[in-house]
């Protein structure tokens, strides 16, 4: 039997009356998600455990079959995971956005969805001018890089408040900076970042074209060293993962799965839909499970972006929900997942922790006839599982087949 878990990343949604009252993927031509939904198995699941924050390091987490509560230690090491880097005791990671402040507002969380070549000379200059014993910056894609404090008592730092820069939009930074008893540290190297960022050369270009600029870091999400048991152990079975975004190919290395490079993806609307397929398909023929995580969605809903957000949903459906279903056509040996890891309402632009709607089908699993996948839909069937841990393993689980 062959697993594939398809996660359109903050997919789920909330109506919106500007477009009929509709939620993108209610608005969007879903064939195959449809299709799913007709011959499988469609309900909620409970991604976010009570009282964490909606994060999508916490729902890729749940959504690989692992319990938050017990495994989850930060956002930052998981990205931190996939750039090489393995925290030592003494270590902390922060992640790093490079962000476009205006009068003291957050403009933009992604400075203008910055390019990883652009970046990485903004970190060169960081590096030049603020590191120092115990800091260093890494690059990362786009506006996500890593700061790694060395040296230090981690239980200090990780009392410090933070908040996701997406989840301010438009709003004064003086409410939300970091806070508390160590957060002199944070908020020394934010405000020493501005003066050496808004005078690079490269800023100046970006401003002469009309770009926003990466005026200032952003830091949060800070953790340490996180311990996976392997999913290989956990599940008995061999897995292979494909995403653009660090944090999510960070969890893929810390769990044992072989982190897959697909050319041309983005982690944004222009990725390469097409070659997560493919490149999933491949990794089929020596992997019992592949995981496929597409964040275009997630970056239209904080973008407040309904068209946006409903192409990329089409597009994940028809290219790669469509692909893998075309491939397997006439087998007996598919069980598809498809699923968001949290809601990113266009209307909010930040994530919630409300359950979402999944569909899955394959042999074995007995149908309950939906007629769409769609988030009203999902929540009408009655059907919830309480964890990510809960559907992995219902998902897992083949009576007529031992683990591989």
């Amino acid at each position: 039997m062959k697993y594939v878990v398809i996660v359109p990343d903050g997919m789920a949604d909330l109506p919106v009356e500007a477009f009929g009252g509709k939620t993108p993927l209610e608005s969007a031509i879903t064939t195959n998600m449809d299709y799913l939904a007709r011959h499988g198995m469609i309900g909620l699941v409970r991604t976010i455990p009570e009282g964490m924050p909606p994060g999508s390091d916490i729902g890729n987490m749940a959504l690989m079959g692992y319990d938050p509560r017990s495994c989850h230690t930060g956002r930052a090491p998981l990205e931190a995971a996939s750039l090489g880097l393995t925290l030592q005791e003494d270590e902390i990671a922060v992640r790093c956005n490079f962000v476009t402040v205006t009068d003291d507002q957050m403009a933009d969380y992604s400075a203008g969805h910055i390019s990883t070549r652009e970046a990485d000379l903004l970190i060169q200059a960081l590096n030049e001018e603020l590191a120092e014993e115990g800091v260093r910056f890494y690059t990362g894609k786009s506006y996500r890089h890593i700061l790694l404090l060395k040296g230090i008592l981690p239980e200090k730092y990780l009392a410090i408040k933070t908040v996701a820069p997406h989840d301010i939009m438009g709003q004064a930074l003086k409410s939300f900076l970091p806070s508390g008893a160590e957060a002199a540290v944070f908020l020394r190297l934010m405000e020493r970042s501005r003066a050496i960022l808004d005078g690079h050369s490269v800023n100046q270009v970006r401003v002469d074209l009309g770009e926003n600029p990466a005026n200032m870091i952003w830091l949060w999400g800070q953790g340490t060293r996180p311990r996976l048991p392997l999913f290989a152990d956990k599940y008995r079975r061999k897995g292979a993962l494909i995403s653009a975004v660090d944090l999510v190919r960070g969890l893929g290395r810390l769990a044992g799965f072989t982190v897959i490079d697909v050319p041309g993806v983005t982690g944004y609307y222009d990725t390469n839909y097409s070659g997560k397929a493919a490149y999933a398909l491949e990794a089929l023929k020596t992997h019992d499970f592949v995981f496929i995580h597409i964040e275009a969605p997630d970056e239209a809903g904080h973008n407040g972006d309904f068209k946006a957000k409903r192409e990329a949903i089409e597009r994940v459906d028809k290219e790669i929900v469509g692909a893998v279903l075309n491939a397997f056509e006439g087998r007996q040996d598919l069980r598809i997942l498809v699923l968001p890891d949290h809601p990113t309402p266009v209307k909010l632009r930040t994530h919630t922790a409300d359950p979402v709607g999944f569909v899955m089908c394959g042999p074995g699993i007995d149908p309950n006839h939906g007629e769409a996948m769609t988030e009203q839909e999902a929540r009408g069937k009655g059907l919830l599982f309480e964890s990510g841990e809960e559907l992995l393993s219902f998902f897992l689980e083949n009576p007529e087949e031992t683990a591989l």
